[in-house]
């Protein structure tokens, strides 16, 4: 190879990255280790929730949440690790030792989740926190019996977006939090919607303390009122760009990956969806090509998983194609899951948004 060919191919852009090319295989000893609150949420606190002054419940929130946390900062209500082989075992803890969430999509659930989570005055490794999926992914993971142990010396278990709409997963989550609610763990979660359920998704509450059955005496239902933060004031989601500014930025960004997007939708099948977080390792940018709606449910569902991923990440999102309020079809967004493609809308509208300060002037 000629002088000039070395000295241009070393200052050749890196070709991007493809997420169709990754295949990632996730231990269980990392699906415990990363039930943390996701990157997104690592320096949200109470103090930095900044409620609307228009809706006097989510203030209330902040200060049910802030006594909640405080109350767990004695032993663990069991006495785990401290009781001789002798002593007797302790009552189960009787009253509410969980709250839930509930509210729409964008009202900050998530931020006062993970706050709660910062807050407990507990070592890290006592406290849990994690989505309905990488739940079930976990007792999957470890098997039933073993998630009970591994979570049952717990100080605090907060889940997010518990997914109603499975009644299988349902069941099996209910009788693992009443195992770790016999253990002394105290829980928090936030859910979605059941299929169905007509008034737009928006409160859930009655629909969750019937669905855990024996477990609804454990909850204190935290209502919070409220519009998406991230439409609350902000300009409109910026129109898909062309296929060649997609690519063109995706080979300027190190990091980036660069992907046509009915090929990932097909490879999205092909990776259990506890794995599409280590699928964005390492990426600092997603561009992806063709955007188009998405064909059928499963799909949507995969996607949805997705965007959270991202979401919780913080990698922007560079696309080309449709806009991503027309990757659903109305049939999707009057379903029994809308919830959900409405939260996936919000939150892809929300990296493109972030996405627009990689695009070269």
């Amino acid at each position: 190879m000629s002088t000039r060919a070395l000295t241009e191919a070393a200052t050749a852009p890196a070709a991007p990255l493809s997420l169709c090319s990754r295949e990632p295989h996730v231990p269980a000893d990392r699906l415990v280790a990363e039930m943390v609150p996701p990157p997104r949420f690592d320096s949200v606190r109470f103090d930095t929730y900044l409620p609307d002054p228009n809706q006097p419940s989510q203030k209330d929130a902040v200060k049910v949440l802030s006594s909640f946390a405080e109350g767990l900062g004695g032993a663990h209500a069991s006495g785990a690790g401290k009781r001789r082989w002798f002593a007797r075992k302790p009552a189960a803890p009787t009253g509410p030792r969980g709250v839930y969430l509930d509210g729409g999509y964008g009202v900050g659930k998530t931020h006062l989740l993970a706050s709660l989570w910062h807050a407990t005055p507990a070592e890290p490794s006592l406290k849990a926190f994690g989505t309905f999926v990488e739940l079930t992914n976990l007792v999957g993971a470890l098997g039933f019996q073993q998630t009970v142990k591994t979570l049952g010396g717990h100080r605090l278990l907060c889940i997010d977006e518990f997914e109603l709409d499975d009644p299988g997963d349902t069941v099996l989550v209910s009788s693992l939090l009443g195992k770790l609610v016999e253990s002394g763990v105290a829980l928090a979660a936030t859910s979605n919607t059941l299929p169905g359920k007509l008034g737009e998704g928006r409160f859930a509450a009655v629909d969750f303390l019937r669905e855990i059955q024996g477990l609804s005496a454990h909850f204190r239902p935290l209502r919070i009122d409220g519009e998406d933060y991230r439409h609350r004031g902000l300009p409109e989601a910026p129109a898909p760009y062309s296929d060649q500014v997609v690519t063109e930025t995706a080979y300027a960004t190190a990091g980036a990956s660069l992907d046509d997007f009915p090929h990932l939708l097909e490879h999205l099948a092909k990776v259990h969806p506890s794995r599409y977080g280590a699928l964005t390792d390492d990426l600092t940018a997603v561009c992806l090509t063709d955007v188009q709606p998405v064909p059928d449910q499963s799909t949507a569902l995969r996607l949805v998983v997705l965007a959270d991923r991202l979401y919780d990440r913080e990698i922007p999102v560079l696309a080309s194609g449709l806009p991503f309020d027309r990757l659903f079809s109305d049939e999707m967004l009057n379903g029994g899951y809308r919830k959900k493609y409405f939260r996936a809308i919000s939150r892809l509208t929300a990296l493109a948004r972030d996405a627009k300060g990689l695009v070269a002037q």
